[in-house]
């Protein structure tokens, strides 16, 4: 897991081999690029052992993709992807949309919508004038927005916006070193309806910058070995993006409580049947 991370890993017992439940499978679809040219995608549930709340499920449907190339590149395959959601929302569920929200308003403007705003992680804070409210710093040098700072850079920037390169211990160390500024990551989270509902960002390339990142994370490279393998014997750019498919509908519906949009409610500690 490491610094930067923000998931609680999920552990459960395989006929008595201590194995954890995937929160992500990046390191599968970075494995899967180095397959296949074209990049690789998944759409599966994934598991947090952190507490539900209204905006936050311990099992959710994650939408996730890896390609070649920038991070550029995956945040403009990203906004593709919005936009033919929002299209098929239209054009299959209209009706639903509709009875829930009310409208579809919002559907036409992201399914017509141009390159959506990006701003910087500094000059997200810079703009939050590093309130304590909208920005919080557990460590120096390893800042994040909270949620109600990300609330308001949506209302500022009118819906969405991406914000970019945060503090690399903010972040899991796999995320590129921003060229030149190696405190900083080449992520994006793209902000809108309840907040990060969509996060991204580029990978090390080589091994030798992989060990530098798990080094600054404090996380030992043995437990990575595999990983680090990899890079040495198939280095390659990738970038790629996780989806919050409960998140994004939560956002389609114009609801409030993202407990409401779960397929099977689950939560930790609990026997719930089915």
């Amino acid at each position: 897991m490491g610094r930067g991370s923000d998931s609680t890993p999920v552990r459960v017992d395989l006929d008595g081999v201590p194995t954890y439940l995937a929160d992500s499978m990046q390191f599968m679809l970075e494995f899967g690029c180095r397959l296949s040219p074209g990049g690789a995608y998944y759409l599966m549930p994934s598991f947090r052992g952190e507490p539900a709340d209204r905006t936050h499920l311990c099992q959710f449907f994650h939408s996730e993709a890896e390609i070649v190339g920038g991070l550029d590149s995956v945040m403009g395959t990203v906004e593709e992807y919005l936009r033919h959601l929002a299209e098929g929302l239209l054009v299959h569920g209209r009706a639903a949309i509709l009875d829930a929200a009310g409208t579809v308003d919002h559907l036409e403007e992201l399914a017509g919508s141009a390159a959506l705003p990006r701003i910087t992680f500094d000059e997200a804070v810079a703009r939050l004038r590093s309130s304590p409210e909208f920005v919080a710093e557990p460590e120096p040098g390893s800042r994040s927005l909270t949620r109600a700072g990300e609330r308001e850079l949506i209302e500022q920037f009118g819906g969405y916006v991406w914000v970019t390169h945060m503090d690399h211990l903010s972040v899991p160390f796999y995320q590129a070193f921003a060229p030149g500024d190696p405190g900083k990551a080449l992520s994006a989270d793209l902000l809108f309806g309840i907040g990060e509902t969509v996060g991204s960002g580029e990978r090390h390339t080589d091994a030798a910058e992989l060990e530098r990142a798990l080094r600054l994370h404090e996380v030992p490279a043995d437990h990575y070995q595999w990983y680090v393998t990899m890079k040495e014997r198939h280095p390659l750019r990738t970038s790629g993006f996780g989806l919050g498919v409960e998140r994004f509908l939560l956002w389609a519906m114009k609801h409030e409580d993202i407990r409401d949009l779960a397929l099977l409610l689950r939560f930790n500690g609990q026997q719930i049947l089915p």
